[in-house]
C-alpha cells in the first residue's frame, strides 16, 4: 500500500456579504483553513491582516467583498481580499516599499494598512476599474498580502 502525499498548494475561496460580521467569518475560515493545514504558525498574523482588509471593505463599501487563500509551492501563503471600490489606499498605491504612518494615538481607526506593511512580507494590489477593457466598469480591486517567506518575521504578539 503505498502513502498519500498531501499537497503543498491549495486555495480557499469565500465570497462575504456586506455585514459587520464579516470579518468574524473571514477570521473563522483563516483558522479553519490553517489550522487544516498544519499552518500553525501563520496563523496569529494572516488572522489580523486577512481580518483588517475584510473590515476596511465593509467599512469602505457597500457591496460584498471576497477572501482568497493561496498556498504558494514555496511555503508563502497569499491572502486576497476583493471588493467592488476601484480606489486603492496607500501604501498599496504608491511604488513597492512605500510606507503610510502609523495612525496617531487616540485615533478611532487608520491601523489596518499599517499593520499590513508591518507584518506582511509582501502586499501590492490590482485596480480592477473600467481601465478601458470592456465588461471590467466597476470592477473594483484586489488587495493581497503574502506571508510565510523564508526568514519570515514573528506574527503580532509572538516573541522571535
Amino acid at each position: 500500500m503505498g502513502t498519500v502525499s498531501l499537497p503543498d498548494t491549495w486555495v480557499y475561496a469565500l465570497r462575504l456579504p456586506h455585514d459587520p460580521r464579516a470579518a468574524r467569518v473571514a477570521r473563522m475560515t483563516v483558522r479553519a483553513a490553517l489550522d487544516g493545514h498544519g499552518r500553525h504558525e501563520l496563523l496569529d498574523t494572516v488572522e489580523l491582516l486577512a481580518s483588517e482588509l475584510v473590515t476596511n471593505a465593509y467599512r469602505h463599501t457597500a457591496g460584498p467583498c471576497s477572501l482568497r487563500l493561496t498556498a504558494l509551492g514555496d511555503g508563502r501563503l497569499r491572502v486576497g481580499v476583493w471588493d467592488a471600490d476601484p480606489y486603492v489606499p496607500a501604501p498599496f498605491a504608491g511604488p513597492p516599499g512605500d510606507r503610510t504612518a502609523p495612525a496617531p494615538p487616540g485615533a478611532g481607526g487608520g491601523r489596518g494598512l499599517h499593520l499590513v506593511q508591518e507584518y506582511a512580507d509582501a502586499w501590492g494590489a490590482w485596480s480592477l476599474g473600467d481601465g478601458g477593457l470592456p465588461g471590467r466598469r466597476g470592477a473594483g480591486k484586489l488587495l493581497w498580502f503574502e506571508t510565510g517567506s523564508p526568514g519570515d518575521r514573528p506574527g503580532p504578539g509572538v516573541s522571535p
